[in-house]
């Protein structure tokens, strides 16, 4: 099993799985908090049949380090994992999780929604969806702009595309 901080993967993966490696047998782990995103059939009105992911390797695994970096920073957090699916997907298709262990949950928690928010704006990933119009690419909703600033975060310091 992988136990890299940050996975990208065509493969589907076992929370389960992640978790009990995440965990590993540390018995200061009192909380555990994840998030996993899943391929919607309708996105702004149209349904989707497919979506397609594709990212910049090596400079997506480094942005998301830096991410788990600035988490380890801000909370008090133990372990953070997040894996994120590249290639076709289909609706209900697994496509990211995000988990984080703490001895508290509040942290976890945190640290989770931090993480998911830069995912959602800042992770160099491109997304196609196929729709009954035609084929079309992704942008980050304002809503997940709005998530990410209130975090404070000064972008110019993080690794760039």
């Amino acid at each position: 099993m992988n136990t890299a901080r940050v996975v990208i993967q065509t493969a589907d993966f076992s929370l389960a799985t992640e978790i009990e490696a995440l965990r590993a047998n540390n018995k200061g782990v009192g909380a555990v908090c994840s998030f996993i995103g899943t391929v919607r059939d309708r996105n702004d009105g149209q349904s989707v049949s497919t979506m397609e992911l594709e990212h910049y390797p090596g400079m997506t695994e480094k942005s998301i380090e830096a991410m788990i970096d600035e988490a380890f920073k801000r909370f008090d957090i133990l372990g953070a994992r997040v894996i994120h699916r590249v290639g076709l997907l289909q609706p209900l298709d697994q496509v990211v999780m995000v988990a984080v262990t703490s001895s508290h949950r509040g942290s976890s928690f945190q640290a989770c929604e931090f993480l998911m928010d830069y995912l959602k704006t800042q992770a160099p990933f491109w997304k196609k969806e196929q729709t009954p119009a035609g084929a079309r690419w992704v942008d980050a909703r304002v809503t997940d702009d709005a998530a990410l600033a209130k975090w404070g975060l000064n972008l110019s310091n993080l690794p760039t595309v």
